[in-house]
């Protein structure tokens, strides 16, 4: 828990409000909590029309993308938390195969407990599964959650907290404060005791300098520059299809879309062939903001600058339309493989071999996602190990990512922490050990007296050698030890009264 919530702080009437409906929660059982997931997985289902009307208010995309990238990856997350999160975050009894020979007796469990107050600073690209998702899991685990969406996705976001409230989470334990760009920088000083962020890599290290000042954890969900290597004995067909939707899916303003594609120099010619007859003549899409554009204009200009070129002419509209973007002849020092964009954009590197193509992969900083493209799983198997990234599909692209059992979470620029399955789940909580120790023997106390206890480092001798000793001789020898110590500390320390007969004898 973070320090006493005080009236100076930001949201001091949600956070306390939010601190006093823990003691409720804190009475529930895990399957108390997963009734109301329930009832809003199939209020998904059934009112998928006025959600994906709120999701385009905020802004324009196609039904059948909603469907996919929010609203079935929203329900099957929480189908995952009905089936699995009970078990995982059941207390857990440590085998007594585990426990050393000093510790005779004791048992040991490991209990869940919720962090507190969540804050969820959310994301609009896709307003529904990233927002749910993490706000699921933090209140299932226990915490009370303090949500400010992205100021672009107000209207899907009021529908969201409108719904989860319906379908029974408590008020006081989900509170959504105004969706505007200020509220994410005051909510960092509110009295928070975790923290979920999606966004910039920029605005992440922001936040992390912030909380550290008050040695407060968190979760960062940062940008990418994901890469998609195609072999040379890949389907260099599928391989095309694959960046093609990886670079455009959501008009590329998702953090794992494909960014840099990575080609054997022996397949590349039919690689690009694959890939003009996609992106020709294709027409400009509206991005979220004008500042997208300028930015993938920017690194345009600069690849091009340097030598690189554009497969098809990049087409205009208004201050933030652009079609998709292509770049050829890429090398791995400039900026378009370097930075990460929200924008259609792809930049393709030619590599000799293998190690060719993972030595050009490594020179960017982010390491959020990559995809490979081989006929041999072995291949693709040795690839991976030596990828430093949070996620590694083998001949697709992006999909895998909302898998509901699996991690997701980037390393080095894209961040730390993860927000999806089991790990995302458990990370909604603190580990909490509860050891009880039957009896009253209790040699150890006389370990700091200052005087020697030859009997005491004898037993410790005999625990030493009986557990770790490398020959049975040597072993048996140490529990002979135990015992004769054991019998000799019984006669020298005083007797230390039971509970029992303590409250006997008043």
């Amino acid at each position: 828990m973070t320090s006493a919530n005080t009236l100076d702080q930001p949201f001091y009437r949600e956070t306390t409000l939010a601190r006093e409906s823990l003691a409720a929660s804190a009475r529930e059982s895990v399957r108390d909590r997963l009734r109301w997931v329930r009832q809003f997985r199939e209020q998904v289902a059934a009112r998928y029309p006025e959600i994906i009307a709120a999701i385009q208010a905020d802004l324009p995309r196609l039904p059948q993308e909603l469907l996919a990238s929010d609203l079935l990856p929203t329900a099957d997350a929480c189908r995952f938390l009905e089936q699995s999160a009970e078990k995982l975050l059941k207390p857990s009894r440590m085998p007594d195969r585990h426990r050393p020979i000093w510790l005779m007796g004791e048992r040991d469990t490991i209990h869940r407990r919720p962090h507190g107050i969540v804050a969820v600073i959310g994301t609009w690209n896709y307003p529904w599964f990233l927002n749910a998702v993490q706000i699921v899991q933090a209140i299932v685990a226990g915490n009370a959650v303090l949500w400010k969406p992205s100021e672009l996705a107000g209207t899907s976001a009021r529908l969201l907290h409108e719904m989860l409230v319906a379908a029974g989470v408590p008020a006081n334990r989900f509170q959504m404060v105004p969706a505007i760009r200020e509220n994410g920088a005051k909510i960092l000083d509110a009295d928070i005791d975790f923290l979920v962020f999606t966004g910039s890599v920029g605005v992440g290290r922001q936040i992390a300098t912030r909380l550290a000042q008050r040695l407060i954890p968190s979760i960062l969900e940062l940008s990418g520059c994901d890469s998609l290597f195609v072999l040379d004995d890949a389907n260099v067909e599928m391989a095309a299809q694959a960046t093609w939707f990886g670079t455009t899916i959501n008009k590329g303003q998702t953090c794992i879309a494909v960014r840099r594609a990575l080609v054997a120099e022996s397949v590349i010619d039919r690689y690009l062939e694959s890939l003009r007859s996609l992106a020709a003549d294709h027409a400009p899409w509206p991005l979220a903001m004008a500042s997208q554009r300028e930015q993938a204009q920017r690194l345009i200009d600069d690849a091009v600058a340097q030598g690189a070129r554009l497969l098809e002419p990049v087409r205009t509209a208004g201050d933030r339309s652009m079609s998709p973007a292509v770049l050829v002849d890429v090398r791995p020092e400039m900026a378009i493989c370097r930075e990460a964009t929200f924008a259609p954009i792809v930049a393709v590197l030619r590599g000799q071999d293998d190690a060719d193509l993972l030595k050009q992969q490594s020179q960017c900083a982010y390491a959020l996602g990559a995809s490979i493209f081989t006929a041999d799983a072995t291949r693709a198997e040795a690839i991976a190990q030596q990828l430093p990234v949070g996620m590694v599909v083998v001949n697709d692209a992006l999909v895998s990512a909302a898998h509901p059992a699996t991690p997701f979470g980037g390393r080095r620029e894209s961040g730390w922490g993860t927000t999806q399955g089991a790990e995302g789940l458990l990370a909604m909580t603190v580990p909490q050990a509860v050891s009880h120790k039957p009896g009253t023997f209790r040699p150890h106390y006389q370990i700091g007296e200052g005087e020697s206890v030859p009997a005491l480092e004898r037993m410790l001798v005999g625990m030493l050698r009986s557990s770790h000793g490398s020959r049975l001789s040597v072993r048996m020898a140490g529990m002979w030890q135990i015992i004769r110590g054991m019998m000799q500390l019984g006669k020298s320390m005083p007797k230390a009264k039971s509970d029992s007969a303590a409250h006997s004898g008043q």
